[in-house]
């Protein structure tokens, strides 16, 4: 059901981008209701706004601590438009309705961050915003309510397109996403007093993230990422964007040589940056660029015609940095260190599973084809068999010339991961011949084997284990081919 916006309560911190929607309310002949601040700055804009104060007859109070809280505020907001019994007694209470909230919270968070004095952390818990985002959230079916400047641009979009009325979709869905900012601002504040009751230990730093996994998901971080590095542009971090910052870390720590990598989804796309971009310039878009070296302003240059996400280095050339800050929500961090955990933890059923980093790669190196892998072979085996312990199992890379040119990940079948490689491959044209093929666990029959070398892969890289490692062996020794057997299984799930 659409609702025409008659009347708004605008109440904000922080005024960046309001004064579009200001505007486009008042020419519609929107009432305004607003308080101290926000007054102030729409009658700047030569707006007429009406003082909450008004509506209370009570004036600011406490120092600001009081200024909406009032029936007169609340019951224009939670009045049930269908219910004749609340539309009499807001007549009888002189009460007028209110169809657009408008507010945003004190920077709690903010605040912690740069000072330690607990009264001025204590005057940014704000009670008023929450409970009047709260109270227009839960009338959704008749107030619409806008709880970050993040939604203005959207706010504006549909007043424009719809003169100024809202759908019962668009009034829930803006209800959804007020009730989140609520529930990180009260966590934040939770965070903030349950680490101050435990004074004989440091408290571990907790970072209250937009989301979890996905929008309707709670996230936090439990850790102190400026150890690791130092944010130099862009957005907050996401849940999403640290699971990849973690792996690509986790890969990016294992090589020594001038390595350059893009991680999506917790699994590589390619490893310097026209040989990761060639390897699934796909997948690139909106991943996680990861280097352990210099970033200069020629691979800038390159990088910034592709969207992404995050990127990691340990140094950037000022000129390089210049280039990639044109767009201000790329995120790019100058990396300090490298994890220094031992453990690794997941939760599941009732409880949780806890086992040590896999910081192995291979325990011994046996030829067991039909002849010696060459000097070539061997680097790209070594490298190919790295990339493979960091895809998600099962899975299968293909190598040439220590660049990924083809991988197949989480799949239910070795063969599937192959075959997902060899599309991959041929879908950006690399020539197989020449490559090699590593795989996280043994093959269990020769399938695998067979097909690679039909495509053109003469060596192998696998852990070996299986009963029937002999079909592979066999196959290899029939065709001369390369295979290694490292004893040491990448399981990744």
């Amino acid at each position: 059901m659409r609702k025409k916006i008659r009347s708004a309560l605008i109440s904000v911190f922080n005024k960046d981008g309001l004064e579009p929607v200001i505007q486009i309310l008042s020419g519609m002949g929107v009432t305004i209701y607003s308080t101290g601040g926000t007054q102030q700055f729409i009658e700047k804009l030569d707006v007429k706004t009406i003082p909450v104060e008004e509506l209370t007859a009570y004036p600011s109070i406490l120092g600001g601590r009081v200024k909406t809280l009032h029936p007169a505020v609340f019951g224009g907001i939670l009045a049930k438009r269908d219910d004749e019994t609340h539309l009499q007694e807001m007549k009888q209470f002189n009460i007028p309705g209110i169809d657009l909230v408008i507010t945003d919270l004190y920077p709690f968070e903010e605040t912690l961050a740069s000072t330690s004095d607990e009264s001025a952390i204590i005057e940014k818990i704000d009670i008023g915003g929450p409970s009047l985002i709260r109270a227009a959230a839960k009338n959704f079916k008749d107030v619409m309510v806008i709880s970050s400047r993040q939604d203005y641009t959207s706010l504006v979009k549909l007043l424009e397109e719809q003169k100024g009325e809202s759908t019962l979709e668009q009034r829930k869905s803006f209800a959804a996403a007020a009730f989140d900012v609520v529930k990180k601002y009260d966590t934040a504040i939770s965070n903030y007093f349950n680490a101050k009751d435990k004074p004989t230990t440091a408290p571990t730093p907790v970072k209250v993230l937009r989301y979890g996994e996905n929008p309707h998901q709670m996230g936090l971080f439990r850790g102190n990422l400026d150890e690791l590095f130092n944010q130099l542009h862009g957005k907050e971090l996401s849940y999403n964007n640290l699971v990849d910052i973690d792996a690509g870390m986790q890969l990016i720590r294992e090589f020594s040589e001038l390595t350059f990598a893009i991680i999506k989804h917790t699994n590589v796309c390619g490893d310097a940056w026209k040989d990761a971009l060639a390897g699934d310039p796909e997948s690139a878009f909106g991943g996680v660029l990861i280097s352990n070296s210099l970033v200069d302003a020629e691979t800038a240059t390159a990088i910034n015609e592709i969207y992404f996400e995050v990127l990691i280095a340990p140094v950037f050339e000022k000129e390089a940095l210049e280039i990639l800050k044109v767009k201000k929500n790329r995120i790019l961090l100058q990396q300090k260190s490298f994890p220094q955990n031992e453990e690794n933890y997941r939760s599941l059923l009732n409880g949780a599973l806890v086992q040590s980093y896999d910081k192995g790669n291979i325990s011994k190196w046996e030829e067991n084809g039909g002849r010696e892998t060459t000097p070539e072979e061997k680097e790209d085996l070594v490298f190919a068999n790295i990339v493979c312990k960091h895809l998600k199992s099962n899975s299968i890379a293909l190598v040439k010339n220590k660049q990924l040119i083809g991988k197949g990940c989480g799949q239910t079948s070795r063969i599937e991961a192959l075959r997902q490689a060899l599309q991959k491959a041929a879908q950006f044209n690399f020539d197989l011949n020449g490559a090699v093929m590593a795989s996280d666990a043994f093959f269990p029959f020769n399938d695998c084997v067979h097909m690679g070398h039909g495509a053109g892969i003469n060596a192998f890289i696998q852990p070996g284990g299986s009963i029937r490692d002999n079909d592979s062996i066999d196959y290899c020794k029939q065709h001369g081919l390369a295979m290694v057997m490292t004893g040491m299984r990448h399981f990744k799930h």
